[in-house]
């Protein structure tokens, strides 16, 4: 088989390739540097970061899971029962 036959026969996946290539590097080409986006957004990952750490040393995090249910009571049943409406036996 000759080459012009072969590349007849693979043509649009040639394109595909070529098309994908092609946008691919202008999207890395006109990509912003990952510096310049840490440098943007820097105040928000920082306050983020001290918010958290402010939560888990002055509130704890496993402090409420375990807090307020009764014994054998999964995490959410409480919360489940009192939207469905479902009196609590005592």
């Amino acid at each position: 088989m000759d080459v012009p036959k072969m590349l007849l026969q693979y043509r649009y996946h040639i394109t595909i390739v070529i098309a994908s290539s092609l946008s691919v590097s202008l999207l890395l080409y006109a990509a912003p540097r990952i510096m310049t986006i840490l440098a943007y957004f820097w105040p928000l990952l920082a306050s983020t970061t001290l918010f958290l750490v402010a939560i888990i040393a002055f509130g704890g995090v496993s402090k409420f899971s375990i807090e307020g249910h009764r014994h054998g009571e999964k995490a959410g049943e409480g919360l489940l029962d009192y939207v469905t409406g479902i009196t609590e036996h005592t």
